[in-house]
């Protein structure tokens, strides 16, 4: 065990699978006391089949949460130790309903008897345990399935990543980035509108002059996002959220996620109450985003760009 208090939780498969392993050699040695000639791994199905005498392979597959390839090569083990019959006689010859055998009927009465010692012996063991490992497992079970081990890493990634994240107010030294990044998103999906040089040829003049603001983020000292507050004209609105781009190369560290909430911070600061951003739904991750910073659909400004068909809202409070 000294490797695993090393490593850490890291290894948390690693642990699983070599516990998987004593237990499955007790297993057999268990089926031997019991005389049965039987394999561990076959006690899923088998069991199914003492409840339901016939079920199909895709029924036993849906009840043990196996997979039905995994399922049809046991149950073609326990054909060939002739404990299983398939190809049963229904009236729909679609269905391979399988069942157990004669002999399958007999060695099914002693695992019933083991099954009642092996029950007492993890009950004894839980008992001596400070943890139920097996209440434990139901709701690892139940907390994997709302969210795989995966997502979660894959969350854990982006917030460290985010940490080496900076977001700076915009200098004359990154017109180009602020250019470029916007340029290689919109023409990626769209085309370069005359409003977009507007804004990108002339940050100065069209945005900062005006009372707006950009923002940069960078990683690792490079600018790989960038996002503006534009002053509008506009009785309802006092900024636009626009030219929002984040590098293909720098997705997935919450880029967008920070210079959403810098963005907005700053409009809060600058005293406004209501922000508005226009996009495309074909845009999923970044609806996805404006939504988690709390903007709404809503309709009716006329908008300079062919590219727009959704209008978005957030009140700031």
């Amino acid at each position: 065990m000294d490797f695993f208090n090393k490593v850490g939780k890291v290894a948390l498969g690693s642990r699983l699978r070599l516990m998987t392993a004593i237990i499955t050699d007790d297993a057999a040695k268990v089926y031997e006391l019991y005389g049965a000639d039987f394999m561990p791994k076959w006690f899923p199905v088998f069991y199914t089949l003492t409840e339901e005498r016939e079920i199909t392979i895709t029924e036993i597959a849906n009840e043990i949460g196996h997979s039905q390839p995994s399922v049809s090569k046991i149950v073609q083990e326990m054909i060939t130790a002739g404990l299983v019959n398939d190809n049963l006689k229904t009236t729909d010859k679609r269905r391979n309903i399988v069942a157990l055998t004669e002999k399958g009927l007999i060695l099914s009465k002693k695992i019933k008897l083991q099954c009642i010692d092996v029950e007492a012996a993890v009950e004894s063991l839980i008992s001596e345990s400070n943890h139920n490992l097996w209440a434990a497992l139901e709701e690892w079970e139940f907390l994997l399935e709302q969210k795989s081990l995966f997502k979660r890493v894959n969350e854990q990634k982006k917030i460290r990543e985010s940490q080496d994240v900076q977001i700076i107010e915009y200098t004359p030294e990154y017109q180009e980035a602020f250019k470029a990044l916007n340029v290689e998103w919109i023409s990626t999906y769209f085309e370069m509108e005359e409003a977009d040089y507007k804004a990108l040829d002339n940050p100065k003049e069209y945005i900062l002059d005006k009372g707006g603001k950009i923002l940069v983020a960078l990683y690792q000292n490079e600018p790989v996002g960038v996002c503006a507050l534009i002053k509008m004209n506009d009785k309802n609105y006092d900024f636009e959220m626009a030219k929002m781009a984040v590098s293909p190369k720098a997705q997935g560290k919450s880029i967008g996620w920070l210079l959403g909430e810098a963005i907005v911070k700053s409009a809060r600061e600058l005293g406004a109450s209501k922000l508005y951003l226009e996009s495309n739904t074909i845009l999923k991750p970044a609806i996805n985003l404006y939504h988690k910073l709390g903007f709404e659909k809503v309709s009716g400004l006329a908008t300079p760009y062919k590219r727009c068909n959704i209008q978005m809202e957030l009140i700031i409070r």
